[in-house]
């Protein structure tokens, strides 16, 4: 029974689409030998160094990610730029070949994820900078994108959030342009969720930044959140060295997009 019990905990344990390590493979009760058998025997292929996927269904950059939260003790998630795109906020966009998934967490990200055959390239982000000591967890945020059926959800910010981990990226990654065509599509936001997220946010420029975009637009649920109420940090934020300074908010912004 004990024979039969590890020839199908491997099929439990690894579904077609998923990936796995060898060393996680083993913590949860699956024998060296038995893992060994299964490399011989072609029901596992060899993706990285201990690194493993079953035979029979292509990898997906959604199956890395899927795997990668269900292996790892620590909270990762999708976020920023590729969380406000599965939300359908990307129509701005355009096409990047190969395409960046923006992940974050505490912690830095497994090396292997870079050696994966992929085209797909993974960008690791910190988080301690942006959001105040233990709130990265919390799962009020987060929200489950269904990628395939049969398989677990992968988890993703949600819009006000990820917005607020996009404006991170401003200006060395992302341009303010960009981010305010971004904002222009977000007509309904949640007040009540940017106020709990501004006031757990630790980033002066993100929030800085954050509130001079919205204003730009005057959407109603902007008009719901009183900048003087948050921590905006004091002294100048230059955003773009070549600009205008908006003394209300004390940072120096592209010439084209003031006022």
């Amino acid at each position: 029974m004990a024979v039969l019990s590890q020839k199908h905990k491997l099929d439990a344990l690894l579904p077609y689409g998923m990936i796995t390590t060898k060393q996680w493979l083993f913590d949860s009760g699956l024998s060296i030998h038995r893992i060994d058998n299964a490399l011989k025997s072609k029901k596992l292929l060899k993706l990285a160094s201990g690194v493993y996927a079953r035979a029979g269904v292509p990898i997906t950059w959604q199956g890395v990610v899927c795997s990668l939260q269900h292996m790892s003790e620590q909270t990762i998630h999708v976020g920023g730029l590729s969380a406000l795109e599965l939300l359908g906020f990307g129509h701005y966009v355009s096409e990047k070949n190969p395409l960046t998934i923006h992940l974050y967490s505490q912690t830095k990200l497994p090396t292997w994820l870079g050696k994966l055959p992929l085209q797909t390239k993974f960008q690791w982000h910190g988080v301690k900078s942006l959001w105040q000591p233990g709130y990265f967890e919390w799962e009020n945020y987060a929200l489950e994108h269904n990628w395939r059926e049969e398989l677990p959800p992968i988890t993703l910010s949600c819009a006000e959030k990820a917005y607020l981990e996009l404006l991170m990226s401003v200006p060395k990654h992302i341009s303010v342009d960009h981010a305010n065509e971004l904002m222009q599509g977000m007509t309904n936001l949640s007040p009540k969720k940017l106020t709990t997220l501004l006031s757990n946010c630790r980033n002066v420029k993100v929030k800085r930044l954050f509130f001079w975009l919205a204003e730009k637009q005057g959407y109603s649920w902007s008009k719901k959140l009183d900048y003087k109420k948050f921590d905006l940090g004091k002294g100048k934020r230059v955003i773009t060295t070549k600009g205008k300074f908006v003394s209300k908010y004390q940072i120096t912004v592209p010439e084209h997009l003031y006022g």
